[in-house]
């Protein structure tokens, strides 16, 4: 068997995966459609997981919309966010989270996100995450969203770290699917769904004793 390569570098997804994001989003699309005259069904929360902020608007706005009328509704949705998300920011980040950056602080990080750059940039300077992190890639710095690997591999060349030696932590399919497409192993947080097919790992949070042994295996050289 080939052996597999050593763990050099943590890519992070940032919704579902540094945060707790998910059941906030949906309660604020479901706010924000309504005052728009939208009905927000489950299938359409089930849709927006994992993708941007464009292809959402599109989605449950239609596609007659100008670009300039999608960017201003994603702007204002993500406003709306970020007002709710503000006094609870802390208790939403994921349990263990910042104990396992700390422990693994010697390895290069960094967030790879479709998210919008705002709520980046206010989750991870209201969280003071952002020292953990060499490198950010959100969503409007990439011309193919999730599931397209671009901006996994971005980060590894940001990183200098070649895209096997990499280990992306996900908690959406398409996620997933854009960490394998990378070339590179997956953790699956199972904060949004209970199963991702083709990780290596799934754990409810970093709290799981579980990620620390795999991590422990995957750092050795082979």
């Amino acid at each position: 068997m080939t052996p597999v390569a050593e763990i050099r570098a943590l890519l992070f997804d940032m919704d579902g995966v540094l945060v707790d994001s998910n059941p906030l989003h949906r309660l604020t699309w479901s706010e924000y459609n309504r005052r728009h005259g939208i009905e927000t069904t489950e299938a359409m929360q089930r849709r927006m997981y994992g993708k941007r902020n464009d292809e959402i608007v599109r989605d449950f706005f239609g596609d007659a919309l100008t670009p300039e009328e999608i960017f201003r509704h994603g702007a204002a949705k993500e406003a709306l966010y970020r007002e709710m998300l503000q006094p609870r920011l802390a208790d939403s980040l994921v349990p263990g989270v910042r104990e396992f950056l700390l422990r693994h602080q010697n390895l290069p990080a960094a967030v790879a996100t479709n998210a919008e750059p705002a709520n980046v940039n206010f989750v991870l300077d209201a969280a003071q995450l952002r020292p953990f992190f060499r490198a950010t890639i959100d969503g409007h710095q990439v011309s193919n969203p999730k599931p397209h690997p671009e901006i996994y591999l971005r980060a590894a060349d940001q990183l200098g770290v070649p895209p096997h030696h990499c280990v992306v932590f996900e908690d959406s399919e398409t996620g997933v699917a854009a960490g394998l497409a990378a070339g590179m192993r997956v953790v699956g947080i199972a904060t949004t769904h209970d199963h991702l097919p083709g990780v290596s790992l799934l754990v409810p949070d970093f709290l799981d004793a579980r990620l620390e042994s795999w991590m422990a295996r995957e750092m050795l050289t082979p």
